[in-house]
């Protein structure tokens, strides 16, 4: 009797401890972010997807973040990692815009390694830059071309555009100043309704993005930086140093993007989203089987 309550004591205690190591052995959360932008929902989406396809990470996405909150998120390790940009990058560290795309590159992927310990991944492929866009109308009543034509009668003229852009220094701020100019009136509003304000009339230039889909969609004619301010706006990940340290196979996993998504391609992405009205996760799981990079 002895011998059986011993062997029983001895199976409970093994189960005992089988629970609370399957209990203790829970997936690593790794917190995603996203700007608040239909590029960067699809963006959070797809990093999420791959991360859960070629790791044992558990990945949470929390989107329609501003970009000077997002940025501050990073550095306060209130989330792992989320797509940014170049330009965006050098407005951040306090840095004249640069443009050779190979420049900005190094130059954000080398400073913020050393001031924050966050990690560029490789570009991805496609330049998100501003761009002002104007109808067709607009462009053929005062004889549009260039930011340099613009300027001329800026005065007379209303900008539609986001509330970062109205604000930040590579934004109205910054072009104004190096054209020399300033609209009659700015407007800031929601990215998803500059493109119906400038086509309807209630502004005459917005602030688009160049891999928006509503651009080609609406026939708006982006105005040449004929004296190159805006800076490139490459695209890729940032990451966590702590993080990379700790799951150094993400790197690899993360860079799986690099190169595969051209202007053309991430405009059409938006597309879907902004025009055909298809949810964010669906295009990101498509465009990743269409490459390979996850099962159907």
């Amino acid at each position: 009797m002895k011998k059986k309550l011993t062997v029983l004591i001895v199976v409970l205690l093994m189960g005992a401890l089988l629970v609370t190591g399957c209990e203790g052995k829970k997936e690593a959360e790794l917190r995603i972010g996203g700007k608040n932008f239909t590029e960067q929902f699809i963006m959070a989406e797809m990093l999420g997807m791959l991360i859960e396809e070629y790791t044992d990470l558990k990945p949470s996405i929390q989107t329609n973040l501003a970009s000077n909150v997002i940025i501050n998120a990073i550095k306060s390790d209130q989330i792992d990692l989320y797509l940014e940009y170049t330009g965006t990058g050098l407005t951040d560290l306090g840095i004249e815009p640069i443009t050779n795309p190979e420049e900005a590159y190094e130059v954000v992927k080398k400073e913020f390694d050393e001031q924050y310990n966050i990690k560029w991944m490789e570009p991805y492929g496609f330049n998100n830059t501003y761009a002002l866009m104007v109808t067709p109308e607009t462009a053929e009543k005062y004889n549009l071309k260039t930011i340099s034509d613009m300027a001329k009668l800026a005065d007379e003229l209303t900008l539609g555009c986001t509330y970062v852009f109205k604000e930040r220094d590579d934004g109205y701020p910054g072009v104004s100043r190096h054209y020399d100019f300033e609209f009659g009136d700015v407007k800031g509003m929601d990215p998803a309704l500059m493109y119906q304000a400038v086509v309807q009339g209630e502004v005459d230039v917005i602030s688009g993005f160049a891999t928006d889909g509503r651009m080609a969609a609406f026939g708006l004619i982006i105005l040449e930086d004929d004296q190159q301010f805006f800076p490139p706006y490459d695209a890729t990940v940032i990451i966590r140093g702590e993080i990379l340290e700790q799951y150094p196979e993400l790197e690899e996993v993360l860079n799986k993007l690099a190169g595969r998504i051209d202007d053309n391609k991430m405009a059409e992405l938006n597309a879907a989203v902004d025009l055909d009205k298809r949810e964010p996760v669906d295009v990101a799981r498509e465009f990743l089987e269409e490459v390979g990079l996850i099962n159907k």
